[in-house]
This record gives structure tokens, sequence and C-alpha cells, in this order.
């Protein structure tokens, strides 16, 4: 078996100095993505939030690792669901409606987008029929 010596490892490229660098430079980039990519899912977390406080939604409580973030609607007798809560999860980086409907129904909708949750809140009263 013939051994095979490897020319130009990082360390004969660079120099000893230079992979320091290019390390530093590597660790640098991924920290900056990171960063980039957790204020990108701050951002849509926070447009998820302002999209339901804007129909009536309010803060009712967050998960201890800051990762979830519930809400709730106060709902009129008359309205179409009861008992309105919304579930903003920042890993999945989407929210969830729940809610139930007059006839004790509960039911759910999972939106992974702002402008998609504010058309469902624009179609109004749904039509509910008994079976």
């Amino acid at each position: 078996m013939e051994l095979v010596q490897i020319k130009n490892s990082p360390s004969q490229k660079f120099g000893k100095q230079g992979l320091r660098e290019l390390k530093t430079h590597t660790n640098d980039a991924v920290s900056r993505s990171k960063m980039a990519m957790e204020g990108t899912i701050n951002e849509r977390i926070r447009a998820f939030k302002i999209a339901a406080n804007e129909v009536g939604y309010v803060e009712s409580s967050e998960s201890e690792d800051g990762t979830v973030l519930w809400l709730h609607k106060n709902s009129l007798p008359a309205s179409r669901e009861t008992h309105q809560r919304m579930c903003i999860d920042s890993l999945t980086n989407s929210v969830t409606v729940f809610w139930m409907t007059f006839t004790g129904k509960l039911t759910s909708k999972t939106f992974r987008g702002v402008p998609a949750l504010q058309e469902w809140f624009k179609l109004g009263p749904e039509l509910i029929t008994e079976r």
C-alpha cells in the first residue's frame, strides 16, 4: 500500500497566519449570516403580530424561551367564531389561528406569510351549515 502525500493543504497554501485569518473570516461570515437570518425572522414575526393587532388580537403570553407568542381576540356573541387564539411560532416561522365555531367545533388554519393571513382576515364571516 502506497502512502500519498497531499500537496497544497490549507496550512501549506496559506501559511499558519493566513489559515488563522481564513478561519476568522469564515467564522465572521457565518455569524453575519446567522444574524441576518435572525433579523429576518424577527421582522416576519413582528409583521405577523402587527397584522393580528390590526384586527383586534392582543398578546396573551409568551413561551419562556421566546419562540412562541400567544394572542387572543375577544369575540362578540354574534361573531362567526368564539374563543379565538393565535400562535406565532418563530421556529416554524408561521402563525396558526385557532377558533371554536358556535356549534362547538375546534378549527385551525396555519399561515406562512403575512399577506395570506391578512387576506384571510378580509374574507369575513364564513357560512356554517349544520350536517
